[in-house]
């Protein structure tokens, strides 16, 4: 197996516990049911997230998919002027058969402007 970098990106609609947790949830299945990735193949978890989200950490909500033995890490996106408001972005590392070509990279909500290319 090879190790991949696999991105992705939602937004949510209002700084909110419970609409980070739902968001980084469907995100992260969507990834995974994407990519064809199991819990033992992830490697680990890096979250940034715009500095309008303080309500919850996404690593905390990503716990909710059973993530407990998968090192997960938070940052604060960089403060763009005119960037993407209440946006989670991802990168999880995992082990996979998948070619680089193969690699499905996700974007849901308002973060399908980020990667028009590949959304």
């Amino acid at each position: 197996m090879k190790v991949r970098a696999i991105r992705g990106a939602t937004t949510v609609a209002s700084d909110d516990k419970t609409e980070i947790t739902k968001s980084v949830v469907e995100l992260l299945s969507e990834i995974f049911s994407s990519n064809g990735l199991n819990q033992s193949d992830l490697i680990s978890i890096l979250f940034t997230a715009t500095p309008d989200l303080t309500s919850h950490f996404p690593a905390t909500a990503a716990r909710e998919l059973g993530l407990s033995d998968t090192p997960l890490i938070c940052a604060t996106e960089l403060d763009i002027k005119d960037g993407l408001p209440r946006c989670i972005r991802v990168l999880v590392s995992a082990y996979s058969n998948l070619e680089k070509a193969e690699i499905k990279h996700i974007y849901l909500r308002d973060a399908v402007m980020l990667r028009k290319d590949i959304s």
